[in-house]
Parts: C-alpha cells; sequence; structure tokens
C-alpha cells in the first residue's frame, strides 16, 4: 500500500511541475510577443484626454462625441479665447483649428482621424503634436463627405512636416 501511495503522489507532483513549467514557460513566450504598448491599451479601455475649444462651437461637440464613441474619456474645458493654448504648445497660427486637445504628452490640433491618433499613440514620437489645419470636411465631427486626402503635420517647437496622409 505504501508504494501504490508514492507512485500516485509522484504522478501528482510531476503533473504540478508540468503545468508549473508550461505556465512559466507561456508567460515567458507571451512576455516577449505582446507589445507593450497594446498590452496597456486593452488594460486599460478609456484613455483620458482633454478638449480645450469655444463653448459655442458645435464641430468641436462633434470632435468630443467621436472621441467619446471611440472609448476615450474626454474633459471638456470651454475657454473664452482658444489662442492661449494654442500658444502654450507653440502651435503656428497656418496649423491651427477650432479646438486643441491633450492626449499623453502630446495635442492634437484639430478633426484628426483616429487612424493618425493610433499611430501617434503606438510609435510614439519625439514631438509635439500633430495637426489638422482648418476644417476640413468629412473628418470626425465635421459634417459632410471627404472630399480630398487629409494631410496630417506633426509638429516640433513650432516647426511641422508631414506625419501621414489619410
Amino acid at each position: 500500500m505504501i508504494k501504490i501511495d508514492s507512485m500516485v503522489l509522484k504522478d501528482n507532483l510531476t503533473k504540478i511541475a508540468f503545468i508549473t513549467l508550461f505556465t512559466i514557460l507561456f508567460s515567458y513566450i507571451l512576455n516577449f510577443v505582446t507589445d507593450k504598448n497594446e498590452a496597456l491599451a486593452n488594460v486599460e479601455n478609456k484613455q483620458i484626454v482633454e478638449v480645450f475649444k469655444s463653448p459655442s462651437c458645435g464641430c468641436c461637440n462633434g470632435y468630443v462625441l467621436f472621441l467619446e464613441k471611440e472609448n476615450f474619456k474626454v474633459k471638456q474645458t470651454d475657454l473664452e479665447s482658444i489662442h492661449t493654448i494654442k500658444q502654450k504648445y507653440a502651435i503656428p497660427l497656418e496649423m491651427q483649428s477650432c479646438h486643441t486637445t491633450i492626449i499623453d504628452n502630446y495635442f492634437i490640433e484639430g478633426h484628426v482621424p483616429l487612424e493618425a491618433i493610433n499611430k501617434l499613440l503606438k510609435e510614439r514620437p519625439d514631438i509635439d503634436g500633430l495637426a489638422l489645419p482648418g476644417m476640413p470636411i468629412g473628418t470626425p465631427g465635421m459634417p459632410g463627405d471627404k472630399e480630398e486626402p487629409y494631410v496630417i503635420y506633426q509638429l516640433v517647437d513650432g516647426d511641422f512636416s508631414v506625419f501621414m496622409t489619410i
């Protein structure tokens, strides 16, 4: 009877050791395969953003609704003069739009589509932010159908260059 119990005990210990080893190996492999930013994004369903805007602007409210629909938690800050926020982030006049969004350490100027925001958050380039100047028709928060490609600019210390075209 003692031999049977020790054999059962040995089988159970072997199974436990195998399961433990498999779990450690799986976790180790997953750590190298999974992109850290994507893993964090999946855990945190809602990213907090702040939108600085005029209280009476309808398209700014449309952009806020767009961000909320895309699972961002939006804090709205209404300003009498939106120029102060643009000066704070050194956004040149030719890059300005009707609202400025702050996400992480970046600014998003205007009606920037989600594709550009996702690229920014995934790649995390060494820039100050993105801008889609003016109020192009068909962009998030703006009515109408897209009429031409959207050129999204990246800005560093007030200088700008093309980030992407959508």
